[in-house]
Order: C-alpha cells, then sequence, then structure tokens
C-alpha cells in the first residue's frame, strides 16, 4: 500500500502491523515514492545483517520441545573406516 507522509505519520502503528504482517508500505511524498517500510527479517535477508552468535541463541528460536539425553555410558565404541571401507 502507499501512503502520504502525512498519513503515514497519523497512521504509524497500521502503517508498522501491515509492514510486520509481510506487506511492504511505500511512503510518498508530493506524488513520489521516497522510502519503504518492512519488517525486520526482509531488511536483514535483504541488507545482509549478520546476528551475534550469543543474541541469536538469546532471542533466536526456543528449543523447549527438544529432549536431550545424556547416555549414562563413559566410554563408546567408534567405527573408524575411511571412504573405501578400509579400517583407519
Amino acid at each position: 500500500m502507499t501512503w502520504q507522509v502525512q498519513e503515514a505519520k497519523q497512521r504509524l502503528s497500521e502503517v508498522l502491523r501491515a509492514a510486520e504482517s509481510g506487506e511492504p508500505q511505500v511512503i510518498s511524498r508530493r506524488g513520489e515514492d521516497v522510502a519503504v517500510v518492512i519488517d525486520i527479517a526482509t531488511y536483514r535477508s535483504l541488507a545482509g545483517v549478520q546476528v551475534e552468535l550469543t543474541d541469536f541463541l538469546r532471542h533466536g528460536p526456543a528449543f523447549d520441545d527438544l529432549e536431550l539425553e545424556r547416555s549414562g555410558e563413559r566410554t563408546r565404541t567408534v567405527d573408524l573406516e575411511d571412504h573405501a571401507g578400509t579400517p583407519v
């Protein structure tokens, strides 16, 4: 959707909601497009913004349903073969 600057100012919450839902919002001044409001994920992917690992772990996807169990065994047997199947 295209918004005139004054209307975008008055209805900023609506502009942001639409952008967050994946609809880029074009802002125009005197009939000329001057800016686009997009969601942050799209911006980051387009800009190539790198996220620090610590920020990703703090704010990234939740792993609440991930079940991790550690084996009670202290050692394990590992089969080491090269790609031809020959023991290494």
